[in-house]
């Protein structure tokens, strides 16, 4: 008997909650830290914007490929523009 997943295998990426929690746990490393320092360190009206901007960094890192992506980049090959790829996190938002 062979063990069979739940769900389909899909190369999208589930959408982390906007929540101070949530992208705290996706973040690695160093950028935890920096994260919570930010965020609590925000004045009200811009507590949003600096989960929003973390939010993209976690959704990033969560990326199958994001390893790979990286490596393109440095090395100058399989380019993609800011805005197509700002596009498609807004999109996995949804």
């Amino acid at each position: 008997m062979t063990a069979q997943p739940e769900q389909p295998a899909s190369s999208q990426v589930a959408a982390i909650p906007h929540t101070i929690n949530a992208i705290g746990d996706a973040l690695r490393g160093a950028d935890r830290p920096r994260f919570y320092s930010e965020v609590l360190a925000a004045e009200e009206n811009t507590v949003l914007a600096v989960m929003r901007r973390w939010w993209k960094t976690a959704m990033l890192n969560r990326a199958p490929s994001a390893e790979r992506s990286r490596a393109n980049t440095t090395a100058g090959r399989n380019l993609v523009s800011v805005d197509d790829l700002a596009a498609q996190i807004e999109g996995a938002a949804r």
